[in-house]
């Protein structure tokens, strides 16, 4: 169970932060907006770093849950 949850959260992290580079990037050195999530809020550039960081933490989130000490392989 633990993999399927580390998995899940390993890619919604890269989700997340991949629409936060994609809208920082955007904005910062474009002047336009990409990705999905500028249709939900309106942030400056300088939020979307923070999204970035959330996105970063729940991959690592992610990747620590599926290497989580105790766990059973499979044999």
């Amino acid at each position: 169970m633990r993999t399927t949850i580390g998995y899940t959260v390993e890619s919604i992290g890269y989700v997340i932060g991949a629409q936060g580079l994609v809208g920082f990037g955007s904005q910062a050195f474009f002047g336009t907006e990409w990705g999905w999530l500028h249709k939900v809020v309106d942030l400056p550039p300088a939020a979307y770093l923070g999204i970035v960081a959330v996105g970063l933490a729940l991959v690592v989130l992610g990747v620590r849950t599926r290497k989580a000490p105790g766990r059973r392989e499979a044999v």
